[in-house]
């Protein structure tokens, strides 16, 4: 950078961090005009919430303590999230080096969704400062399932956290912190990897306590493997489908050379998510057989079960197998939106419709609760969008098309690093 170093003393760093607040873009889109109003619902429910109780805002009770925003923001968006660890592992530890530039975007996409879903354990909490007990093991006990998945979460997020810094490093114009960092990323994806292992297991492990209120066609003792084996293709699917999202959207953040790579890692993707699936059909189709449970099946929790087993699981499974086969790009990208329809609909059965299933009073999700969902989502998608906008996350650093009123902010930052 030719340009002359301003000290943080002058202001450089706030004067950076003010031009990276300016909108980029188009402010009127649809998906703004859809998001903000929601956000600010959202936001009012939470004001109630926090003022007047989880009553006043949900149909939460004593029998079902752990409601919509359990079942889907933590126990769904997690395993959506598992596309982090996967493409990490394939890239880092199997040297698959053709997926490298969907890796950043995979790992803030990770991040995110462990900050917005884990975070929102908070809203789910009657009195939210208890959300460190099991961490420290209070009243929990340090043999807990949830002391084991809570050090597992914070201790991913920081994972995450390292292996995306390279990224902000770069942003700041920071080449020595950007050199220590990308040569922690090695043991921080070896570290992450485990810990997800431990992690998407320990959420099933949950209700491994809950045998008599799970209904027998989704309880199993493997339930901890079903939940990592399915986090496997439910983080391939979101890959596919987010990636093609942003290929579209932040399509001039991506160098020109690689759009034409793209297709084939969708492929790639594909491959990947079909093995998974055919190992996790068959071993729920394994022990389907070994309990005999056939004369399940004739209720309508059979057809359900059906539905999401066949319908969402097998169907997709050789929709991508078809779609690798002949290189269809739209069967992989429907078979990747009925498989996280599959993930969704198995994560709720577990912890809502199937749990307490006879239970003649039934929890049903409040529409505040619907709404606040809606929210996290949203906020999520904004966080991502701003960074991508800003930081080299589709391309590298030097391959950013230059933005000459940034240079003097930029390299005021840098000197001061």
């Amino acid at each position: 950078m030719s340009q002359e170093p301003v000290s943080r003393d002058k202001g450089g760093f706030w004067v950076f961090l003010r031009s990276q607040l300016r909108p980029r873009g188009k402010i009127l889109t649809p998906f703004n005009v859809i998001s903000v109003p929601i956000i600010l619902l959202g936001l009012g429910i939470l004001v109630v919430r926090f003022t007047q109780g989880l009553g006043s805002v949900t149909n939460l009770s004593q029998e079902t303590p752990w409601g919509f925003w359990i079942g889907f923001d933590v126990i769904t968006g997690v395993a959506f999230a598992g596309g982090a660890y996967t493409i990490t592992f394939a890239v880092y530890i199997m040297r698959m080096e053709k997926y490298h530039p969907i890796v950043r975007a995979t790992v803030l996409n990770g991040l995110l969704a462990y900050v917005f879903y884990a975070g929102a354990l908070a809203l789910d909490l009657g009195r939210p400062w208890n959300i460190i007990n099991p961490i420290i093991g209070n009243s929990f006990g340090f043999n807990s399932v949830l002391f084991l998945v809570s050090w597992h979460f914070l201790l991913y997020m920081l994972a995450e956290l390292l292996e995306f810094s390279p990224v902000v490093a770069e942003w700041l114009g920071a080449r020595r912190a950007r050199r220590i960092l990308s040569a922690m990323t090695l043991s921080a994806v070896i570290f992450g990897v485990t810990l997800s292992t431990l992690h998407q297991s320990g959420l099933g492990a949950l209700y491994l306590m809950a045998k008599p209120k799970i209904h027998p066609l989704w309880y199993s003792e493997f339930i901890p493997i079903f939940f990592f084996v399915s986090s496997i293709f439910a983080g391939l699917s979101m890959v596919i489908l987010e990636g093609t999202l942003s290929h579209r959207v932040f399509k001039d953040q991506i160098d020109p050379k690689k759009h034409h790579s793209f297709d084939d890692l969708i492929i790639g993707l594909a491959k990947g998510a079909a093995i998974a699936m055919f190992v996790y059909y068959f071993f729920r189709a394994l022990i389907f057989l070994h309990d005999k449970q056939w004369t399940l099946l004739r209720s309508g929790w059979g057809a359900w079960y059906l539905l999401e087993i066949i319908g969402l699981v097998l169907i997709p499974c050789f929709m991508f197998a078809y779609g690798v086969r002949h290189r269809s790009l739209g069967i992989i990208r429907s078979a990747a939106v009925l498989t996280l329809l599959g993930i969704v609909l198995n994560r709720l059965n577990i912890s809502i419709i199937a749990y307490n299933w006879y239970s003649p009073v039934r929890y049903y999700p409040s529409w505040q609760e619907i709404v606040v969902t809606m929210m996290v989502v949203s906020a999520e998608i904004w966080v991502f969008r701003w960074i991508v906008l800003r930081m080299p996350v589709m391309r590298e650093a030097h391959e950013l098309p230059s933005d000459p009123q940034e240079k003097p902010e930029r390299a005021a930052v840098a000197a001061s690093l």
